[in-house]
C-alpha cells in the first residue's frame, strides 16, 4: 500500500500504444467536417503506454484503496457492511438486466411481481401501509417524504391553517435541514438532553400550530434509542404535526421494533445500508419511503398493483399524488439485491442481523471507553460515538489525527466530527458481519494510538506515515480543487 505508483504520464514512452484500430476507410476530411471545429484538437498530450502497462497501473491504484471487501470499514451512520455476492449474482441475471423500462407491462410481469412482493416485505418489517421505491438515495427519500407531508398539510389547511416549520434535533443528519429548506419549510432545532434523547421540555416549547413535522432518527446519530419516543410522538401529533423517521439504516431494529408502531407517520430507509447493497462508488443507492394510511394518497406514481394474478403499474386514481420523483420506478437493480438479501435471511435472520450489530457495537464501546471520552454513557444500539476530547486537551491531538493514524494500522477511519454535539467525535459502526477478531484488532489499534498520543503525540499529528500520499491539507483541497495534471 505504501509503494509509490508513478503517474500514468510519468510511465509514458513515445510510440507505445494500448490499442490497434483498422485503417480509416472514409476520407479523413469528411470525418472532421462532422465535428464542430471548436471541439477539434490536434495535440491532446495523452500518455502512451502498452496495454499491459495500463492494466497494471490501474490495478496498482485499485490495490491502494480501502474498501469493505478488503478491510474493516467502520464508518458510523454509513453502515458499510459486507455485500453478499449471491445478491450480486442474482441481480446480474439476464431476466433483470435485459428488460427495458419502455417494455409492455405484460412482458415484465416478473419484475413487477418482485416489486410488489418487496413492498409487502418492507411493510411487514417496518409496519407501514405502502412504500414507494422511486427515491434514489436517503436524501432523495427525505425530500419525497417532506413533499408528501407538505401535500398532506396543504390538503388540510382549509381546516387547520397553514404550517411552516419542521423540527429537527441537534443530533440530526446534515441532510435534514437541507431537505426542509428545499420544500420551503423553516427549520427549528431542538436540543438533546444529558442522555442523548430529545429534551421533552425544549420540544414542548417549539411545537405549535405551525409545526408541520418532527424529523427524527431513532436510534439517533449518537447510536442511542430515544427513551421517550412515545411521549415525543404524542406531543407532535396533539399539535397536528406529523412524525418523520429518518431511517437511514435500521440495523438496530430489524425484527425488534417497527417505526410505524412507535408513532412515525412516514419513514425512509437506505437499501444500500440496511439491506447490504453496494454503497457509494460501488453502485447507485435507493431510499424507499413508507407511509401510514393517512399519507398513502400522496405517494408518488406509478404504483405496482396486484389484480388477481396480474401485476400492473397504475398512475390513475391517485389525484392527490405528489407525482413522479424519479424516472420510471427507481433503481431497480438495487431493489433486486435487497430483495435477495431479505429472502436469503428470512425473518429470523434479519432479527439476528440487528442483535449482532448491537452486540458488536456495545462490545467495542466497552473496550474503548477507558481510553476515549464517552459523553453519553449508556447502552448503545448499532453504533456509538466516542471522543478525542481527552487527547486534544492533554496532548493537542485531534480526532482527525487519530483517523489519519488508523490508516497506518490498515484500517479505514470511522466517521469524525459528527454528530456535531460531540466534541472531537469518532463515530464507529461495526455492523453485524465483522468477527470478534476484527473488532479486537481495531480496538487494539485505537488503544495503541491512545498510548501514542501520550508518549509521542507528534507521531500521531503527522500521520499517516505508510501511505503513498501523506498528510494533506483538506481545507486547501476543498477550496482550491485541482484534479488536472500538467507537465512542468
Amino acid at each position: 500500500m505504501g509503494k509509490q505508483e508513478p503517474l500514468i504520464f510519468e510511465k509514458s514512452r513515445p510510440g507505445r500504444a494500448a490499442y490497434s484500430l483498422p485503417d480509416l476507410d472514409v476520407p479523413l476530411q469528411s470525418v472532421k467536417d462532422l465535428i464542430p471545429k471548436e471541439l477539434l484538437r490536434d495535440n491532446l498530450n495523452l500518455p502512451e503506454l502498452s496495454e499491459i502497462d495500463v492494466v497494471r497501473h490501474f490495478t496498482h491504484l485499485s490495490e491502494k484503496n480501502l474498501g469493505v471487501d478488503s478491510a474493516f470499514y467502520p464508518l458510523g451512520s454509513c453502515t458499510m457492511k459486507y455485500n453478499p455476492k449471491v445478491s450480486e449474482e442474482i441481480a446480474k441475471l439476464p431476466h433483470f438486466t435485459e428488460i427495458h423500462p419502455y417494455q409492455a407491462e405484460d412482458e415484465i410481469s416478473g419484475i413487477l411481481e418482485l416489486l410488489y412482493n418487496f413492498e409487502q416485505y418492507l411493510c411487514a418489517i417496518f409496519g407501514y401501509e405502502a412504500f414507494t421505491f422511486q427515491p434514489a438515495a436517503g436524501a432523495h427519500g427525505e425530500l419525497t417524504a417532506l413533499l408528501m407531508i407538505k401535500a398532506y398539510h396543504e390538503n388540510k389547511s382549509k381546516v387547520s391553517g397553514p404550517r411552516s416549520k419542521v423540527i429537527i434535533p441537534d443530533s440530526s443528519h446534515g441532510t435534514n435541514p437541507a431537505s426542509v429548506a428545499l420544500v420551503g419549510y423553516e427549520t427549528v432545532v431542538v436540543k438533546s438532553n444529558s442522555r442523548g434523547n430529545i429534551d421533552i421540555e425544549a420540544l414542548k416549547e417549539v411545537v405549535g400550530d405551525d409545526t408541520a413535522a418532527l424529523m427524527l432518527t431513532n436510534p439517533n446519530t449518537l447510536g442511542l434509542f430515544d427513551e421517550h419516543i412515545l411521549e415525543v410522538a404524542d406531543i407532535v401529533h396533539k399539535a397536528g404535526g406529523l412524525l418523520y423517521y429518518d431511517g437511514a439504516n435500521a440495523n438496530a431494529t430489524l425484527g425488534i421494533c417497527r417505526p410505524a408502531d412507535l408513532g412515525f407517520d412516514v419513514a425512509h430507509f437506505n437499501l444500500h445500508k440496511t439491506f447490504s447493497t453496494p454503497h457509494g462508488c460501488g453502485g447507485p443507492g435507493s431510499g424507499p419511503v413508507g407511509v401510514n394510511k393517512k399519507l398513502e394518497p400522496f405517494l408518488p406514481v406509478p404504483r405496482v398493483i396486484k389484480q388477481t394474478t396480474n401485476y400492473n403499474l397504475q398512475s390513475t386514481n391517485y389525484n392527490q399524488s405528489i407525482g413522479r420523483v424519479h424516472s420510471f420506478y427507481g433503481n431497480i437493480n438495487v431493489i433486486v439485491k435487497a430483495y435477495a438479501y431479505i429472502r436469503s435471511l428470512g425473518a429470523e435472520g434479519l432479527k439476528k442481523v440487528s442483535e449482532n450489530a448491537v452486540l458488536n457495537a456495545n462490545y467495542m464501546m466497552k473496550r474503548l471507553r477507558d481510553d476515549y471520552f464517552l459523553k453519553y454513557d449508556r447502552t448503545c444500539q448499532h453504533e456509538f460515538v466516542i471522543s478525542a476530547k481527552w487527547q486534544k486537551e492533554k496532548y493537542g491531538v485531534r480526532a482527525l489525527d487519530i483517523a489519519k493514524r488508523l490508516l497506518d494500522y490498515g484500517f479505514h477511519p470511522p466517521t469524525i466530527y459528527f454528530p456535531l454535539i460531540v466534541e472531537e467525535a469518532l463515530m464507529i459502526e461495526p455492523t453485524e458481519t465483522e468477527s470478534r477478531e476484527t473488532l479486537d484488532a481495531f480496538c487494539d489499534a485505537m488503544i495503541s494510538i491512545a498510548r501514542e498520543c501520550e508518549t509521542n503525540p507528534d507521531l500521531v499529528k503527522n500521520a499517516p506515515h505508510t501511505m503513498s500520499v501523506k498528510r494533506v491539507n483538506e481545507g486547501k483541497a476543498a477550496r482550491e480543487l485541482n484534479l488536472r495534471w500538467s507537465q512542468g
